[in-house]
């Protein structure tokens, strides 16, 4: 049976000190000295706001790109995925490393190539003994030389965890705005655009903790064997589309505008830059390349002056183009079927038991467009889309990025004003991925101590960080 987190009168919660960085651990019955295993989680960072500024300004013009199933939450933090180490309860030691990355470039040149060339990936969290240390690969471009180096597993940034206490033991261990610092490899890394203890941007991060007796877990959705075999007649059964409508959109639905949110329902799944829709069944002609597919799984976005919700999507693919529909309910009404966007499914292939389309560029469709309120045009670019048929019951489904188990969120006692800024509209030009400034929040604390498995619970605001963008 799943642990519970400990609630905590709000008494105890305003008792301790304001200075203090909100990090919680989960509690739950584990034995205080035996390691145990990290799998699943997110780390959301926006690195260097001022930075993500300067590169997509006006004087590097330039912009950044997601690589590796990162993401983007907040309106400028990016989210790194599937979270993998190790936790001790009983020292507090912790380390997880998470996948994808950040590509910033700007300062084009007259040949076509970047100045500022600069990318960031697999970040690693390392805590032990009181003291933690944000790692990373980095490939860069040194200011002024041009000369390239890519290392791996920088110490980029050394973590501020002063009255935070990861002994005891959960089902999963989060930290809110952590205070992180340029270290000096880290500012030879960032290839001279900061000295070392420059203030970055505050870490978060939530990784699961598993159970420290070894039992069978039931694999993933899009781990299981899927499919039934029964390629002669055409039909299949398990497949799977995956689509992250568009990201500044996603952008907008989170940010200081819309301050929304989106929920799942029905089987879809969030793989952070995407959305999973499974369970397709249908009709594929290996010949003729043709498919059609119905898939389950509904996606709601709502926040300010918004309420969208996309369900009962299905696949068609005839001539090397492919169209993606869903039933658009918004306003109190439902319209089905609505064609959203084509794709290109001309690489429509055959491998490992799979038909499949990975990351097809696609564009909005006119109903598209006015499923979307007109903040797009009709030919508008969108997520790419990838689809995955199984034609065997061996094939297995490509893995999404594995978010974890989302933060639970915890009561304050007062919760200061979010400081907030700007943010562009959905329909604002986004070539160059252009992120706008973060939003500062305080996250909330708890304090439960339990008989052999209790976690310290404890916050610091973060402080704004004054230090001004790159200077040429």
């Amino acid at each position: 049976m799943p642990s519970r987190p400990l609630r905590v009168p709000l008494a105890a919660l305003a008792a301790l000190p304001a200075a203090l960085v909100s990090a919680l651990l989960y509690t739950g019955t584990a034995h205080a000295d035996e390691a145990r295993d990290v799998s699943g989680g997110r780390l959301d960072w926006g690195i260097k706001s001022s930075f993500q500024s300067y590169v997509t300004g006006p004087v590097a013009q330039g912009s950044w790109e997601l690589q590796g199933g990162a993401a983007t939450t907040g309106g400028s933090q990016f989210r790194f995925h599937s979270a993998k180490g190790s936790y001790d309860p009983g020292s507090g030691a912790f380390e997880a490393a998470f996948s994808g990355g950040v590509h910033f470039t700007g300062h084009r040149k007259a040949d076509g190539s970047n100045e500022l060339d600069l990318t960031i990936s697999r970040p690693t969290v390392k805590i032990s003994g009181g003291s933690g240390t944000l790692y990373a690969d980095m490939r860069s471009k040194a200011k002024g030389s041009g000369q390239v180096t890519a290392t791996s597993q920088v110490p980029l940034a050394s973590l501020n965890l002063s009255g935070v206490n990861l002994r005891g033991g959960g089902t999963a261990v989060t930290l809110a705005d952590i205070p992180a610092t340029l270290t000096a490899q880290g500012a030879q890394a960032f290839a001279g655009y900061y000295t070392a203890g420059t203030p970055l941007d505050p870490v978060a991060l939530s990784a699961d903790v598993l159970a420290a007796e070894p039992k069978t877990i039931p694999s993933r959705p899009e781990e299981k064997n899927v499919g039934e075999s029964s390629p002669e007649k055409g039909e299949f059964t398990g497949a799977a589309v995956d689509w992250g409508v568009r990201r500044t959109f996603r952008e907008y639905v989170t940010g200081p505008i819309a301050q929304g949110s989106w929920k799942l329902a029905d089987g879809a799944q969030d793989g952070g830059a995407l959305f999973r829709f499974p369970d397709g069944k249908g009709r594929y002609d290996a010949d003729a390349k043709t498919l059609d597919a119905a898939f389950t799984g509904t996606l709601r976005f709502t926040g300010n002056h918004l309420d969208l919700a996309l369900g009962q999507v299905k696949v068609a693919v005839k001539d090397g183009k492919g169209v993606l529909s869903a039933d658009v309910t918004q306003g109190g009404g439902t319209e089905q079927a609505v064609p959203l966007v084509t794709f290109d499914a001309a690489n429509l292939a055959e491998k490992d038991g799979l038909a499949a389309v990975s990351e097809a560029p696609a564009r909005l469709t006119a109903q598209g467009a006015k499923a979307f309120g007109g903040v797009y045009q009709e030919g508008a670019d969108m997520d790419p889309v990838s689809l995955a048929v199984p034609l065997d019951s061996k094939a297995k489904l490509p893995p999404l990025p594995d978010l974890g188990s989302a933060p639970q969120p915890t009561p304050t006692p007062s919760a200061a004003p979010a400081t907030q800024a700007a943010s562009a509209a959905p329909g604002s030009s986004d070539s160059s991925g252009s992120p706008v400034v973060p939003v500062t929040a305080t996250a909330a604390c708890v304090l439960a101590v339990a008989a052999g498995a209790y976690a310290v619970v404890r916050r610091r605001r973060s402080a704004a960080s004054t230090s001004p963008g790159p200077q040429d």
